[in-house]
This record gives C-alpha cells, sequence and structure tokens, in this order.
C-alpha cells in the first residue's frame, strides 16, 4: 500500500477520498485554489498546497502544477476524484513520467473510452450492444445536420469528450439543429477543451442504467451490480438508486456480462463505470439496453454501491493502483439505496446557479443516513466550480423504506445563504410515480409544476418571521445603545411599543421580500410584537438565520430572504428597468451575440452565460434595437449586473 496520496481534487470528493486514506494510513495532501483557500478539504488533509487563482484552468486543470506540487510533497500517487482531470490520459501520462502512481485506468483506457465515438466502435467489436448514430470524425455543420435527418429525429449532439450532461442537447426538428450543434460545440470546449461532437437517436422513454465495474492489473474484472440514474435534468443526475427499479436477474446478468466485456476489451484497471441506455417502455429487457458511454473514473452515486455491497470503493481503488488483485468476495446486496445530490440552485428560477456564503448548515444525523459534504457554515459558494453541495444517501431495507428515509432526511436538513434544491428534492421522493418505479430521464421536466420547480408567490409566513426577527434585532440595539449612553431605561422616547394616544397600536414598516418591495404590519401588545404580511401572520415553524442588515427564513425547504427598508430610500430596486438586460447569475460571459444598433426579435437570443458549468441565454424581453452593452466576451459579470439594454421600437405614426 501507498504511504501518501495527493488528492487532486476539492470539495465533497476530496473530503471523501481523504477519509479513506485517513483510514488506510495514507498521508493525505490536498490542492486548493485561491477560491478554496481554508476550504474544508484542506484541513481534512495532512497537508494542503496552493494551485493557482480561481479559475479551473490556472488551478485544478494545470497539470504542470499538480505533478510538481506531488513530487515536492512526496507523493506516491495521485488521486483524481471525479471532474476536472480524472478522465485526463493527459494528466496519467504526465504522474507515470513523474514515477507517480496515477488511481485510474491506464492513459491507453482513457483514450479509447473518453472519446464517445471510438468507444462505440470499440463496443462493437466487441459485441456490446450500441445505440445507432454518427460517430465519425467530419465536423461541418451541414454534414452532421444530414446525419441527424438519416438518424431520425428527435437526436441527441453529444459531446465526444463530454461528461455529466454537458455539451449535449437534444433536437426536436431540423430547424433547431444549427443553433443547438453551435452551443453544444462551445460548453464541450469550454468543459472539456474539445468541441467535437457525436449524433446518436434518441431513445422513447429512456431510463439511465450504469454497471459499476472494476478491474485490476492481473487480467481481472468483475462488476458490482447496477444503479438507475434516470432522474435527470438537462442531463445532470438528480437522483440515483441501487438496485435498479424493476430489474430482473437475468437482465441483470445481461448487462454485468456486456459491462465486463467492455472493461476488458480496453485492459481496464481500477473503478469504471459502464453506462447503458435502456427502452423503458416495456420494462427492464435483455434486448432493450445500448452502450451509451463509459466513465473512466468513481462515480459521484458511487456511495449508492457502497450502501448496498458494505464496501469501500475508493479503498479497492487504492489497493488496485498499489497492484493488489481484486479480492476474492462472493458480494451481495442487501436493501436498497438512494442519493440526492443537495446544489446551490434555485429551481423556482429555472435551476438558476445561486452563489454566496453559507449562513447556516445543518444535517441530519441518524441511522441509515449518510452525508457526503464538502462545505460548512462559512463556506463561500462561487460561480468557478460545480455547485453541489452535499449528498445525502438514504439506506433502506426496500426501495419505498429508503425514500421515505431520505425525504425526510431533505426535510430536515437546512442551508441558509445560497439557494437550494432541498424542497425539489423531498417532492421528488414522494412523487407517486417515481415511488411505483413509473419514471424516465424526461420525468421532471414533465413534473415541474407538480415538483415545485415553477415560479411562486413569496412565503409571506415566513417573511413576517423575518421582518419580526428584525425588528427584535432594531429594538435590542437600541436598547443597547441606549444603556450605554446612560439614558434612563423608563424613558417613552427609547420605547418601541408602537404606543400611540388613540386606536389599535401598530405600524407599517416598509421591507423586501426576496428583493421585491412589500409592507408589514408589527403590532404591540402585552406578548411582545406580532407582525404580518397581507394579513398572513409569521409562521412559528419558519426558522431564521440573520445576516448583516437581513435574515435568512428557511420553511419546507425554500429560503425567503428579508430586508427591512430605510423610510428615507429611493426604492432603486423596482424602477422600471425598461430593456435592462442583466446577469440573472454571478458567471463569464461566453458570446455577445448581437451588436449595438442591430434589431432584435423579443425571445432573440442575446448572449450567453456560463456559471458552475453550465450555459445560460439572455434573451430580448420585447421587439427592440441593442441600445449600450456593457460586457464583454470572457470577462465576468456579477448577479443582476447589467449586460445591454434593448430599446423599445416606437409604434408608428397613424
Amino acid at each position: 500500500m501507498f504511504a501518501s496520496v495527493l488528492i487532486a481534487n476539492r470539495g465533497e470528493i476530496a473530503c471523501r477520498i481523504a477519509r479513506t486514506a485517513r483510514k488506510l494510513g495514507l498521508r493525505s495532501i490536498a490542492v486548493y485554489s485561491d477560491a478554496d483557500a481554508g476550504a474544508l478539504h484542506t484541513r481534512l488533509c495532512d497537508e494542503a498546497y496552493r494551485l493557482g487563482p480561481a479559475p479551473a484552468r490556472e488551478s485544478y486543470l494545470a497539470i504542470d502544477k499538480l505533478v510538481e506540487l506531488a513530487r515536492r510533497a512526496g507523493a506516491q500517487c495521485i488521486h483524481p476524484g471525479y471532474g476536472f482531470l480524472s478522465e485526463n490520459a493527459e494528466f496519467a501520462e504526465a504522474c507515470a513520467a513523474a514515477g507517480i502512481v496515477f488511481v485510474g485506468p491506464s492513459p491507453g483506457a482513457i483514450r479509447a473510452m473518453g472519446l464517445k465515438g471510438q468507444a462505440k466502435k470499440l463496443m462493437e467489436h466487441a459485441g456490446v450492444p450500441v445505440v445507432p448514430g454518427y460517430h465519425g470524425e467530419r465536423q461541418e455543420t451541414k454534414f452532421l445536420a444530414q446525419k441527424a435527418e438519416e438518424v431520425g429525429y428527435p437526436v441527441l449532439i453529444k459531446a465526444v469528450a463530454g461528461g455529466g450532461g454537458r455539451g449535449m442537447r437534444r433536437v426536436e426538428e431540423p430547424a433547431e439543429f444549427e443553433a443547438a450543434l453551435q452551443s453544444a460545440i462551445r460548453e464541450a470546449q469550454s468543459a472539456f477543451g474539445n468541441g467535437q461532437v457525436l449524433i446518436e437517436k434518441y431513445i422513447a422513454s429512456p431510463r439511465h442504467v450504469e454497471i459499476q465495474v472494476f478491474g485490476d492489473r492481473h487480467g481481472s474484472a468483475m462488476h458490482l451490480f447496477e444503479r438507475d440514474c434516470s432522474l435527470q435534468r438537462r442531463h445532470q443526475k438528480v437522483i440515483e438508486e441501487a438496485p435498479a427499479p424493476g430489474m430482473t436477474p437475468e437482465v441483470r446478468a445481461a448487462m454485468g456480462k456486456a459491462a465486463v466485456e467492455a472493461a476488458k476489451a480496453v485492459g481496464y484497471v481500477g473503478a469504471g463505470t459502464v453506462e447503458f441506455i435502456v427502452d423503458g417502455s416495456r420494462g427492464l429487457r435483455r434486448d432493450a439496453f445500448w452502450f451509451m458511454e463509459m466513465n473512466t473514473r468513481l462515480q459521484v452515486e458511487h456511495p449508492v454501491t457502497e450502501a448496498i455491497t458494505g464496501l469501500d470503493l475508493v479503498e479497492w481503488q487504492f489497493r488496485v493502483a498499489a497492484g493488489e488483485k481484486l479480492p476474492s468476495l462472493d458480494v451481495a446486496m442487501a436493501g436498497h439505496a438512494v442519493e440526492a445530490r443537495v446544489y446551490a440552485e434555485d429551481p423556482e428560477r429555472g435551476f438558476l446557479p445561486s452563489t454566496g456564503r453559507i449562513i447556516a448548515l445543518e444535517f441530519p444525523a441518524r441511522d441509515g443516513i449518510r452525508v457526503d459534504a464538502g462545505v460548512e457554515q462559512g463556506t463561500q459558494v462561487t460561480p468557478f466550480y460545480d455547485p453541489l453541495i452535499a449528498k445525502v444517501i438514504a439506506h433502506g431495507a426496500t426501495r419505498r423504506e429508503a425514500l421515505e428515509a431520505l425525504a425526510s432526511a431533505l426535510d430536515r436538513t437546512l442551508v441558509a445563504g445560497p439557494r437550494t434544491n432541498l424542497a425539489f428534492l423531498a417532492a421528488l421522493c414522494r412523487a407517486e410515480d417515481f415511488r411505483k418505479a413509473q419514471f424516465d430521464t424526461g420525468f421532471i421536466d414533465r413534473n415541474l409544476a407538480a415538483l415545485g420547480a415553477v415560479p411562486k408567490e413569496p412565503d409571506r409566513a415566513a417573511a413576517a418571521k423575518g421582518v419580526a426577527e428584525l425588528l427584535a434585532r432594531e429594538a435590542k440595539r437600541i436598547a443597547a445603545h441606549a444603556r450605554s449612553a446612560s439614558e434612563e431605561a423608563a424613558s417613552p422616547w427609547n420605547s418601541l411599543d408602537g404606543f400611540q394616544l388613540c386606536g389599535a397600536r401598530a405600524v407599517w414598516v416598509p421591507v423586501s421580500i426576496n428583493g421585491a418591495p412589500a409592507s408589514a404590519s408589527a403590532s404591540y401588545g402585552p406578548q411582545g410584537i406580532s407582525v404580518s404580511i397581507d394579513g398572513i401572520a409569521a409562521a412559528p415553524d419558519a426558522l431564521a438565520f440573520e445576516a448583516e442588515n437581513a435574515v435568512y427564513v428557511l420553511r419546507h425547504g425554500r429560503q425567503t430572504l428579508v430586508r427591512i427598508k430605510d423610510f428615507e430610500a429611493i426604492d432603486v430596486d423596482h424602477l422600471d428597468t425598461g430593456g435592462l438586460v442583466a446577469a440573472p447569475m454571478h458567471g463569464k460571459v461566453l458570446a455577445i451575440l448581437v451588436r449595438p444598433g442591430a434589431s432584435v426579435s423579443k425571445g432573440q437570443r442575446l448572449a450567453v452565460i456560463e456559471a458552475m458549468k453550465m450555459e445560460h441565454a439572455l434573451i430580448a424581453p420585447f421587439d427592440g434595437t441593442v441600445g449600450e452593452i456593457s460586457a464583454t466576451p470572457g470577462g465576468q459579470v456579477a448577479e443582476g449586473a447589467k449586460v445591454m439594454t434593448i430599446e423599445a421600437k416606437k409604434p408608428e405614426p397613424v
């Protein structure tokens, strides 16, 4: 076994690897960017070294820096985690050239499976079924459009070097193809440094079932059963589980055999995942699954496999990389496990990434619940990396028991600061069709409203709770100031009870709720202050967390941000913004698609912003002419910052 490991990653997976390294007695070495200075993973490791600035290309993707740091720190091996350089053959080669073991497959295996087109050809030769499509080298737009027509719509455009849904677009008809292609190429180039794509037939009622495989340096390979990852949004997995609902021993044997053959075809070493697309319209069948891709690394969802097998897959990775043989175990499954990915995003605003400091953080502690987190209270969620806050995993005797335990755990998880998808995840766990195993990869998109992922009215009961907290805080501040000034406590001029000579003792308080103006009614009586907004009283079950000049209120998995506005201040939050096109989140401007003076139509794409590895298009609010453009391609923009203005078309004279 090794004596030391450099973990070439960040966040929860770096923390996860560090814990197993400690269990095995390895000295763990962390790396960090400027954005991650002092982060949790740097303190869980024995040592930590700065890589560079916040952008990943200057830090976590800088191969030369990583290898040099590993050499200086005396690391015997490098564990890449997942994402970043975990599937980069050049990184694996650089490690070998420096005499450092790469905890993963060989560069040849990474290359063979890393480019989807080549991988599919290899699988065809190995007798593994593949999805129909075009996997060749030609990349001209006209040619790819022709291939899409031949395959038949709907089709998927997929980055050949992709993963995690980045560089992937579903196209329903020919008119949408070119725009979707260019968007996929941009995203793939940004995420993987390779803009090449392939075209695949889109399978109706698709389910995403993957097989966990392991290979060693002695020619052995095995699988550790399957995971179902069909609950997705924009091709990003949201909830994963093991075993797959509806799986039969016969289909498991066939799919497992195909996965092991795929691994052996490239002499695979270490942990990998062979992913299959399944036609779920008639249940899981031996003749209705096709190879999609192989992820030559550990997967985000590996904890569900660990839960049902009792194994530590990271430990297996270290042992295989050290040259040990795969253990001769008769691995069996026990119970059912489900994992939910808690993200810093806002489901009510199209799942826009959410940034900011985590004001409060609390996870449930109970049997059968595991939490893998890479953040803590006080952590700053930045726009530079994936917005994953934590993974919550539930293990139960049955699938329904595991889903109920997970929903309950999500209800009790508290995150204040950035907005999260907690309420959305809990609703997914309780969705009856999902519980009945009647779902496919389109389930979330078809049920957004039922799952609460649509714009909703603010929670006035929660907001009233926030106003009450702010008023109480202000009362304490004034009382403390009065005492420090040696004023008499009985002075009526220091009283905040709303006293007046006639009528009810109440005042109107101007507030903002999630940035929108509102008024709260504050009444004072013998029992203290009571607050209501639009006649709705403060919720007793809401939890309030104070921040500077604001309160974050959590209730039913939703977050409400409340501020008290200055009586004399001008309401600039909601002045008529006219044609202002603002950034919906912190991020990087990938493209400005128009020029000043250009005529645009309502709904036309104006610019593209990337945040947390996802692209977001800004569109024209109405027909008009482009005015001032304030942002530049390649630059960073803050949430709410002006990108450009659109001047409305003047009505024709009559």
